[in-house]
């Protein structure tokens, strides 16, 4: 097949860093590749997906003179027979395309905006849209609407190394951005509350309220010893980390739309301990891969229980369940079914 994928172009694909939709459309590419299919993806300039690249950018706040702009790059797919264009960005900036025959999928990995979700399906030629979710918790808010398949995002098993054991004093991990609604307070509570040691990785975003966070909430915690910031990470460094930890703590004060980084764990065989908001039960298996906990009690409870959790089982569930080859397998099927409607 013939298949054209759309990211927004803020970062490269693939990320550096940062980046969990590039880094999953990165590694949808290789497997659609390994298929056989023929792949051409719009994306950041200095992207290196391994396939056909068409670059553009938008400016830093985007408007109509972007929406204009990027229309007049997609629409011209219209005249390129791809079998599907598929994009994970915005879905204005192929708003061109909805009233013609042309096959479309739009994936979901954040809430979606309801109206737009509706306007897209009035105006959308018949039986050419259809829409993906990264969990049932986003599929839920869409199906009533349209037509929509729930494709869990992956992580690329042969880039996480198994650590079947760890030490008994290995570290408690977070790892993610810096703000309040992912909970890293919370984390160094609970490492806190039950003396364990706990490594602290990712950004702290630019927004001023994140930065008085991190210098009112974080940082009077962080004594190097007990309580670790080690800044970003990159993909070395984050297998390195997950592999050689006891547990991720994913205590989100938000609903998650998925979370990538809780199946980068598991795919280091590191259980996730995590509250029960958005994806996280989807994606942990409680009291087998991780513990699905409603407040903080439940947490720490959780985390005095980790060596009752089966690293294998971790291992194991990631691999049949959050596999690259696993979510592009899924992609393919609905490429053929939307492509043939």
């Amino acid at each position: 097949m013939k298949i054209a994928l759309i990211v927004n172009p803020l970062i490269p694909v693939p990320p550096e860093q940062y980046g969990g939709i590039e880094r999953v459309v990165y590694v949808l590419i290789r497997e659609l590749i390994k298929m056989g299919h023929h792949v051409t993806l719009y994306a950041h300039p200095d992207s290196q997906p391994g396939c056909e690249l068409k670059g553009y950018r938008e400016s830093e706040n985007y408007g109509l003179k972007d929406l204009l702009k990027i229309n007049l790059l997609t629409s011209s797919l219209l005249f390129q027979n791809f079998d599907i264009v598929h994009t994970f960005g915005r879905m204005n900036n192929i708003a061109s395309l909805m009233p013609f025959q042309q096959p479309k999928i739009v994936s979901y990995q954040l809430p979606p905006t309801v109206s737009q979700v509706k306007k897209a399906v009035k105006i959308a030629a018949k039986n050419s849209l259809y829409f993906t979710a990264c969990s049932n918790f986003i599929a839920q808010q869409i199906n009533q609407m349209g037509n929509v398949t729930t494709i869990y995002n992956s992580v690329d098993m042969d880039g996480y190394q198994f650590n079947p054991k760890v030490d008994a004093d290995a570290s408690l991990v977070f790892l993610g951005r810096i703000q309040q609604e992912k909970g890293t307070a919370i984390a160094i509570e609970i490492a806190l509350k039950t003396n364990k040691k706990l490594i602290i990785a990712g950004n702290i975003p630019d927004e001023q309220i994140h930065q008085q966070y991190f210098n009112e909430q974080v940082r009077p915690f962080i004594d190097q010893e007990q309580i670790r910031y080690i800044g970003p990470v990159n993909n070395m460094q984050k297998n390195d980390l997950l592999q050689n930890a006891s547990a991720m703590l994913m205590p989100v004060t938000w609903d998650e739309p998925f979370g990538i980084v809780m199946t980068e764990a598991l795919a280091c065989g590191t259980p996730v301990i995590g509250f029960n908001r958005g994806a996280v039960p989807e994606v942990v298996n409680n009291g087998s891969t991780g513990f699905v906990c409603s407040n903080t009690s439940e947490m720490i409870e959780g985390v005095n229980n980790i060596p009752s959790l089966s690293r294998p089982n971790c291992r194991q569930a990631a691999e049949e369940k959050f596999s690259s080859a696993v979510m592009a397998k899924q992609y393919e099927q609905l490429y053929k079914l939307v492509s043939s409607s």
